[in-house]
């Protein structure tokens, strides 16, 4: 993965990654427009989601919802984690496969919200009604997801498991919405990796040492 991400850097420098630099761009207007008293009820229009939202609405917006920063997060984290994450994934699975991996995993923390409040707090996997107004917006998801699925592709299944033990830490220490959609968003990928592996064994068996087959 280090040489694949090296090479493509050294020969095409920023030009390797054109859809990340639009993601971070694109989430560093929406922060400034919402930052704004005109234009933070637009950007929740366009991109806020929460469980208490019919799920057609949720759907609508899940595709900006990515690229609208949380609330009560530190912008430059987002953008970091976009940068670097969105940025390899780019590089190794390419622009359109980083896209559907990344909304798989948004949208799969979505939903799990959904189930999570019909469980009740009560559920190991539940979420208490208060969460219903949460808004569910950021990269978070898309990026822990993206970030298993291209260990999966490259065999770097020890950083895969560092990611998942990551992960499964902050629900046990902060056991929020966010930390459990975390968690679906890994369930979601991996899924898709499963699935893969059984439709696509040679395609998806990297050798050793090399990049992906396109």
């Amino acid at each position: 993965m280090f040489w694949t991400v090296r090479n493509a850097l050294v020969h095409d420098k920023w030009r390797a990654i054109p859809m990340t630099l639009g993601a971070v761009c694109l989430t560093s207007v929406f922060q400034i427009v919402q930052n704004t008293s005109w234009g933070f009820q637009p950007v929740q229009n366009l991109g806020s989601v929460k469980a208490a939202d019919p799920f057609w609405l949720a759907l609508l917006r899940t595709p900006l919802s990515l690229f609208v920063p949380a609330l009560d997060l530190p912008v430059w984290g987002a953008l970091a984690q976009m940068l670097l994450v969105f940025g390899i994934a780019e590089i190794c699975i390419g622009w359109w496969r980083t896209l559907v991996i990344g909304y798989v995993a948004t949208l799969a923390g979505t939903t799990y919200a959904r189930i999570g409040l019909a469980l009740g707090p009560e559920h190991p996997f539940g979420l208490p009604v208060s969460d219903r107004i949460v808004n569910d917006t950021g990269p978070s998801a898309a990026v822990v997801g993206l970030a298993i699925y291209v260990c999966w592709r490259y065999r770097a299944y020890l950083t895969g498991a560092l990611v998942i033990l990551v992960m499964i830490g902050e629900v046990l220490i902060k056991n929020n919405l966010a930390g459990k959609e975390h968690l679906a968003a890994i369930a979601a990928v991996m899924a898709v990796c499963v699935v893969r592996a059984q439709w696509s064994p040679v395609r998806s068996r990297v050798p050793l040492g090399q990049g992906p087959p396109p």
